[in-house]
């Protein structure tokens, strides 16, 4: 295998944001994640303490959403909800940008808002990562087109103390030409320009559809540390599998990846 089992699971945020997720659902992803040695999961803000007692001692961390989905909670309400979760015992905070603030361009809300959470966290010895939602920045704004206003809130988010960039919140439905709404979530393209537009002091995170282990290896390929995941079972166990494949000398098949142009 390319890289060892250790290796992608530790790339592992395991996503239990389902509106519907009921107190049952959380144990179990707690469990889940324990069993699988994944990086952390990533559950909204009410759930942190229990997720961090069922959690303790088992090297995964638990990381909390802050304005989540859309970000449209005041800069106040976002540094107050990360500085709740962190007490709680998150030790990784995701939180979405005020999107509208930034397509208006108005890039010292944004700053400024961002900043704030990472002050927060950072004081509780916390880390952030900050969402886009680039399924809402196909067009781009501000002036400037799709790829150069993700440049510039890589650049503001890395200024303002971002630990990761990140691509999506695997909410951010777009309504569809027939009437449904879908999205896109990480691509293989924004993966690549989101890498090359923050040092290397900054990470990258995809979110958003990464459903096979042929997705979460192309992420670290394209040089991501993190992907938003809720198929952690799905992918790790097929690694099980190709690796006793290869150790009894059989070439496993392997289904292909589905990143690409669009999402995964």
């Amino acid at each position: 295998m390319k890289y060892t089992y250790e290796e992608l699971a530790k790339m592992i945020d395991h996503s239990l944001l389902h509106p519907t997720m009921t107190d049952r659902e959380l144990d179990e992803g707690c469990q889940l994640a324990a069993r699988y040695g994944v990086a952390s999961v990533c559950i909204k803000p009410y759930a942190v303490r229990r997720a961090a007692e069922l959690l303790r001692g088992t090297g995964v961390a638990v990381g909390a959403v802050i304005g989540f989905p859309h970000g449209n909670s005041t800069t106040e309400s976002k540094r107050h909800e990360t500085g709740i979760a962190c007490r709680d015992g998150a030790s990784e905070i995701d939180m979405v940008i005020n999107i509208g603030k930034a397509l208006s361009g108005d890039w010292d809300y944004v700053a400024a808002d961002v900043k704030a959470v990472c002050d927060e966290a950072h004081r509780h010895a916390a880390r952030v990562k900050v969402i886009f939602e680039n399924d809402y920045l196909t067009k781009g704004g501000a002036g400037l087109d799709s790829d150069a206003f993700k440049r510039k809130l890589c650049a503001l988010c890395e200024e303002a103390g971002a630990d990761w960039v990140k691509t999506s919140s695997g909410y951010g439905f777009v309504k569809q030409a027939d009437g449904s709404y879908n999205y896109k979530g990480a691509t293989e393209h924004d993966l690549a320009l989101m890498r090359a537009s923050v040092s290397p002091k900054v990470q990258v995170k995809a979110a958003g559809g990464v459903r096979d282990l042929d997705g979460l290896i192309k992420v670290r390929d394209l040089g991501g540390s993190r992907c938003g995941a809720t198929a952690t079972a799905a992918m790790m166990d097929e690694y099980r599998r190709r690796e006793a494949a290869e150790k009894g000398g059989q070439t496993p098949s392997q289904p292909g990846g589905s990143l690409g142009a669009g999402g995964y």
